[in-house]
């Protein structure tokens, strides 16, 4: 069975990277191993109990949905122009800003792909305007798509959360040195790169333009950063009447956001509850498929098989949490599919090898968000890719080193 097993999840992996919807793949996947284990309805019942996943629900769907209305209201435009009126005043710091920018907006709205398409279409033109090559001002754009660990509605933070029996935040205050470190050597790794191959300079672009009419509404753009400002205040006890939920901050911040826009009330909320609804479609429901595969890997013996082995090699835990999802996220273009099964499968037993589930479920979240942020078929990549007009390899080059940067850094942080 176990023999079966490996062959079904090598499998799942090469349908994935041919592009097959990872859920379908998943799901599929873990009724069969399911029924070659003998108990053809724990797949079922897998199912059914990660649809009612009440914490990890509310923080992923509102955030989505938040996230959804301030794109409808463009506050996101406003936001990231006014963070553009900035760089271009600094020539020098055109690339680093442009990565730190870029993870800051991908704070705010969580969903690399996103943030790929709303600022890359003002960044990628504003580097190119500066003379940086195309790729490597898609790199820079790429490179700062990983900023959404830091927000408490990426479905990680909360299904780590879950795991472990804390609260949202606590896993936030554990991770965010990490990300941050990791994210200050990948800014300092690929501003190198530009300079030694050339390419932060020089370039004449011909086709990319930047809209310099756009007038930003500084309220506008203040408006996605409320509702992380609101928890890390209540959260550090800084303002303790701001002490509450994800749900309920960004209510809120959906709240302010529709005064100050002055927008139809039926409209904004049209649109967070199609974003809530985008969130349970897409998110929840690669949490829901990676939890019926695992249910699969656990009746074919495989679970038992993974964490035996590492058991009777403790020194490959820390690799396998780090490298496993770092280099599946490689291969399929993204981190979910491969950080969940980790998760759901693995980060429970944290506690057998020393570690806590915070710590495990971390530093997987951190490596499978690496590894899709250089992955030249991730979604975000492909979306920079075509707004610079350039071969999404390109763009992988570029991330290499910076994204394995990172990950050293943070997983050195992690666990050391």
């Amino acid at each position: 069975m176990s023999i079966l097993g490996i062959i079904i999840v090598i499998a799942v992996v090469y349908l994935i990277v041919k592009g097959y919807d990872a859920r379908i793949v998943l799901i599929g996947s873990g009724i069969i191993m399911s029924g070659i284990g003998g108990v053809p309805m724990s797949a079922l019942d897998a199912f059914a109990k990660s649809m009612t996943n009440a914490g990890l629900i509310e923080a992923v769907c509102s955030v989505m949905g938040f996230a959804m209305a301030v794109r409808f209201t463009g506050c996101d435009k406003h936001l990231i122009n006014a963070m553009a009126t900035v760089l271009k005043n600094f020539r020098p710091l055109l690339i680093p800003g442009v990565v730190i920018c870029t993870y800051l907006v991908n704070i705010a709205l969580p969903s690399a792909a996103g943030t790929a398409a709303a600022a890359g279409a003002i960044f990628v033109p504003l580097l190119m305007a500066g003379g940086v090559n195309p790729a490597m001002a898609a790199a820079a754009v790429k490179c700062g798509t990983y900023g959404s660990m830091l927000n408490p509605g990426l479905a990680h933070n909360p299904f780590v959360a879950k795991i472990a029996g804390v609260g949202v935040m606590d896993v936030i205050s554990y991770h965010y040195k990490a990300n941050l470190a990791s994210l200050a050597v990948a800014t300092i790794i690929i501003t190198v790169i530009a300079h030694v191959m050339k390419e932060d300079k020089g370039y004449v672009s011909e086709n990319l333009t930047i809209d310099s009419s756009f007038k930003v509404n500084p309220l506008f753009a203040v408006m996605p950063i409320i509702p992380i400002v609101i928890l890390i205040l209540g959260e550090t006890h800084v303002v303790p009447i701001f002490k509450m939920g994800v749900p309920q901050a960004m209510i809120i911040g959906a709240i302010l956001t529709l005064i100050v826009t002055r927008t139809k009330p039926s409209d904004l909320g049209q649109a967070f509850f199609d974003g809530m609804g985008k969130a349970y479609g897409s998110i929840i429901g690669i949490i829901i498929s990676a939890g019926v595969f695992v249910a699969g890997l656990t009746s074919i013996g495989l679970v038992k098989l993974f964490i035996d082995e590492m058991l009777n090699n403790p020194a490959i835990v820390k690799i396998c949490a780090a490298i496993g999802p770092f280099i599946l996220a490689i291969l399929v273009g993204s981190g979910d599919a491969a950080t969940f099964a980790f998760n759901e499968a693995i980060t429970p037993h944290a506690a057998d090898f020393g570690m806590t589930p915070v710590q495990m479920g971390s530093a997987a979240t951190l490596a499978g968000t690496l590894g899709r942020t250089m992955s030249p078929i991730a979604g975000a990549t492909i979306i920079v890719a075509g707004i610079a007009g350039v071969n999404p390899i390109e763009i992988a080059k570029r991330n290499l080193l910076p994204m394995l940067g990172a990950l050293i850094i943070g997983m050195l942080i992690l666990f050391f």
